[in-house]
């Protein structure tokens, strides 16, 4: 008994993907950036806590949604072909059930702030529903999923009693920019096998200016972000973190230059330490700042 229950949590684990947390802290990091700005400096703890359980259970909300929806195709892609749902493990209904479950936790979390964030919720769970269907009907799936994590951003604003003021749309923008541009490195991975099964993707769009279009998305985010500092009045630090993302863009160029599937796979790993840097360097500077 307790053999099969420790094996059905596994499988409940994996198909989460609590087990690859890498989308857990490329989610969390952008949704600290815009708590870190709406608060000009440390937000609130019951804020904080409600943000950060609500970006892993919403990730992994997703992910099940994003296999579901997948279900009949990552057996015939190399890396997906051993999710539970492509294998069978898992029924569809046990994963629905799951997600839906998942999901409900975090509105719990969601109606602890206000009622406006509430409502902004909303718009967060349709658009983690939509995106995994968008590849079958757009080579712009990742714009989808762009605007789909970067929701949590208006959502920081409003979980504190502040507008969703041209900054917080300025952070929300510039982040979906940083989005598809390492997302079409993962999508860089699967090209191949997406184009056997009719799967579209930015990777499939851009073609051989797949390199150019992410140096031109990741120059744009940081030009994004610059202006972000500017209309937050923030201080040296904080384009400190910003100069250190961009070398770790260079980084990742200088790893990507022969398309090896291995090398884009670790280049859009790599973008949780960009992620880190920016937040680093925003939590330096408001701490000086306020020091000051």
């Amino acid at each position: 008994m307790m053999n099969d229950l420790r094996e059905r949590l596994s499988l409940y684990i994996t198909l989460s993907r609590l087990n690859r947390p890498i989308g857990i802290y490329l989610l969390l990091w952008q949704t600290l950036w815009a708590l870190w700005f709406a608060a000009d400096g440390v937000p609130p703890l019951h804020v904080l806590v409600v943000f950060i359980l609500g970006v892993v259970l919403m990730r992994s909300a997703g992910c099940i949604i994003n296999d579901y929806a997948d279900r009949n195709l990552d057996g015939h892609v190399e890396r997906t072909q051993h999710r539970p749902l492509a294998t069978g493990q898992i029924s569809s209904r046990e994963a629905l059930g799951v997600a839906a479950g998942l999901t409900f936790l975090a509105f719990l979390l969601v109606l602890t702030t206000n009622g406006t964030t509430v409502l902004w919720s909303f718009g967060a769970v349709g658009l983690a529903a939509l995106y995994p269907f968008m590849k079958r009907y757009t080579h712009l799936p990742q714009v989808f999923l762009g605007m789909a994590f970067s929701w949590s951003v208006p959502m920081a604003f409003t979980a504190q009693g502040e507008a969703v003021s041209a900054l917080a749309w300025l952070i929300f923008a510039s982040n979906v920019l940083w989005i598809v541009a390492y997302d079409t490195l993962y999508a860089m991975v699967d090209r191949e096998d997406d184009l056997k099964i009719g799967i579209r993707s930015t990777a499939i769009l851009f073609g051989d200016a797949d390199r150019l279009m992410v140096g031109v998305l990741q120059a744009l985010f940081l030009f994004g972000m610059i202006l972000v500092g500017r209309l937050s009045d923030s201080g040296a630090l904080y384009y400190l973190g910003l100069a250190a993302a961009a070398a770790l863009f260079a980084w990742q160029h200088l790893r990507i230059r022969d398309r090896d599937r291995a090398a884009c796979f670790w280049a859009f790993l790599h973008n949780h330490w960009v992620g880190l840097v920016i937040f680093v360097g925003l939590v330096l500077d408001r701490a000086l700042k306020h020091l000051w």
